[in-house]
């Protein structure tokens, strides 16, 4: 059974680049969204295990997203992937309950040890790249 990962970011690049960061092992779903709005609207439908989410976006911030997320009780995890790397801001993530937060461009391995770390994902035994 796949891992449902929804990824809203207003970049269709920006979601592409994260999409290829994933690790090309992991069983995964995904669906995107262009902005937070999009993004609440998939997670009123659709159980996402992950969402990474950005959070400089029209019609619905990442902000607005975790507040809505947590007032609805939309049981998802949350990785916020942003080019704001103010610490009130990483702090404000945190305290929306966001689990990480990785600036952006999108590290690999710094990626992969989030998954890893909370357990998302662990790599095959065999695998060697």
């Amino acid at each position: 059974m796949s891992f449902p990962v929804l990824i809203c970011d207003d970049s269709n690049l920006a979601r592409r680049m994260v999409q290829r960061s994933l690790p090309k092992d992991w069983d995964v779903e995904i669906y995107t969204a262009e902005h937070g709005k999009q993004a609440m609207d998939i997670l009123r439908q659709q159980h996402i295990a992950l969402l990474f989410l950005d959070l400089t976006m029209p019609e619905m911030d990442g902000l607005q997203v975790l507040q809505a997320i947590k007032e609805e009780t939309i049981e998802t995890y949350v990785v916020v992937i942003s080019g704001d790397i103010q610490p009130q801001m990483q702090q404000r993530v945190m305290a929306f309950g966001a689990l990480d937060f990785i600036t952006k461009p999108v590290d690999n391995l710094r990626l992969q040890n989030i998954l890893e770390t909370f357990g998302f994902y662990s790599p095959c035994e065999y695998a060697t790249a």
